[in-house]
């Protein structure tokens, strides 16, 4: 469904945009129907900014994205493309103007996608998105942003897709700001709607989150894929030592603290001879398993480019 092939973007630096800073180089990975894929990296990997690239709030610098093999920056019309892609964020609180409704977000789909749709009609379609992401109507509707919880209104932006009847979903750091009881719930709605079909990018920084909801993940470091595939198996039986370092620092009972992460993690790649310090393409650990690390021992390298 969604292809990403050699995505690059490009940032002008300085006060006369004389330097350049890459935050996001040569990734390459899909998203089926159905599928939900993590991407996993800490601040400043470049997570959010690949999700901007799907949802064109940011250009693309070099690469392409496609889906269904149509290239997304040839769809002009941005709204036909929305009807198929949206993207839910971090912060529900900013995605609604305090002035107005909360429930206004539903009176602008209306406008600008069913037109045609009556009053009665339009009411009930909204009531039956709000349940099938487990909210009461009784309780959201006609209320304004600060009477309603994060949860509630991150769920009524859910809530908005499913009007729309997407076939892929940005979800950037969407639990991040939720307390724990309202975490799982979004969580499992999540698994509601890829058990419909849809296909979710779930961009998160925490590994728990990503290994529980996740059908395979992307491990992004600076801006470069170091390693990718079935989430049970990079999670179990991770090669990189980026990714190691990540595990590691997942918080454990019973686990005594120790002066320092036994490996050395200074950049993107594992430190290498002279000789082998040029960038290492993918190569495969197992099927549906891949690291960009030139001293792992993988085999088979399958090129980015």
């Amino acid at each position: 469904m969604l292809k990403l092939d050699s995505v690059s973007k490009v940032y002008r630096v300085g006060a006369f945009g004389g330097r350049e800073l890459k935050a996001v180089s040569d990734v390459s990975f899909e998203v089926g129907e159905g599928e939900v894929v993590s991407l996993i990296g800490e601040s400043g990997s470049g997570k959010s900014t690949l999700g901007r690239m799907i949802l064109r709030l940011a250009s693309i610098s070099g690469g392409r994205i496609t889906l269904d093999g149509r290239d997304i920056t040839s769809i002009k019309d941005r709204k036909e493309y929305y009807r198929q892609v949206q993207g839910v964020f971090q912060d529900p609180f900013s995605c609604y103007n305090p002035v107005f409704r909360a429930d206004r977000v539903f009176a602008m789909i209306k406008e600008q996608y069913f037109p045609q749709a009556g009053a009665d009609e339009w009411r009930k379609r909204v009531e039956g998105a709000l349940e099938s992401v487990r909210l009461d109507p009784g309780n959201v509707l006609g209320k304004y942003p600060h009477q309603l919880s994060g949860g509630q209104l991150q769920r009524m932006l859910i809530a908005r897709a499913v009007l729309l009847d997407i076939r892929l979903l940005v979800a950037d750091e969407i639990i991040s700001m939720l307390d724990a009881s309202t975490r799982i719930d979004v969580l499992n709605l999540l698994a509601d709607l890829r058990a419909r079909g849809l296909g979710i990018l779930f961009v998160t920084h925490d590994l728990s989150l990503g290994n529980y909801v996740s059908d395979r993940t992307v491990v992004l470091r600076h801006g470069k894929i170091v390693e990718m595939g079935r989430t049970d198996l990079v999670f179990g039986n991770p090669a990189h030592p980026y990714t190691r370092s990540l595990l590691a620092s997942v918080p454990r009972l019973h686990a005594k603290w120790t002066d320092a992460v036994p490996e050395d993690v200074p950049c993107a790649f594992h430190e290498a001879p002279q000789e082998s310090r040029t960038r290492p393409g993918l190569a495969e650990v197992e099927g549906d398993h891949f690291v960009a690390c030139a001293g792992c021992g993988a085999s088979k390298i399958k090129e980015n480019a």
